[in-house]
């Protein structure tokens, strides 16, 4: 198995005032926008940021950073990372349609890893 992409994801105060900025000065492009959910995936070339409005809408502290990961098959690596001994979430489908997991890393940084049903081997979620 490998990992085939990783994308940052910020947490923004205002998606649209973020796609203005990423797009209006620093040259990307929208790839993707959803005003219904705050969100939107931004290109330059083969670079991808994801800018969020809605990861910490209701957060008390400062705002962290999300790293989605993409394995080839999320199945198998949920399933090889319990065997390493981290304590995750069971696998659940998202509004989006990825199939997904989410977990902290020890300084608490967000790490989202999922794939879309049409992406690789495994398509369902693990009953483990």
């Amino acid at each position: 198995m490998k990992m085939t992409r990783m994308i940052p994801m910020l947490p923004v105060a205002s998606m649209p005032v973020s796609v203005k900025f990423y797009c209006g000065m620093l040259g990307f492009e929208i790839e993707t926008r959803r005003d219904e959910w705050g969100w939107a995936m931004l290109r330059f070339g083969e670079c991808r940021l994801m800018v969020d409005q809605s990861i910490n809408g209701h957060a008390i502290g400062p705002r962290a950073s999300v790293l989605y990961l993409y394995p080839d098959d999320v199945v198998a690596y949920h399933r090889q990372v319990r065997q390493n001994g981290l304590m995750v979430p069971e696998l659940s489908v998202t509004f989006y349609g990825l199939t997904e997991f989410r977990l902290d890393d020890p300084d608490g940084n967000r790490l989202w890893i999922g794939q879309a049903p049409s992406t690789g081997p495994s398509q369902q979620p693990s009953s483990s």
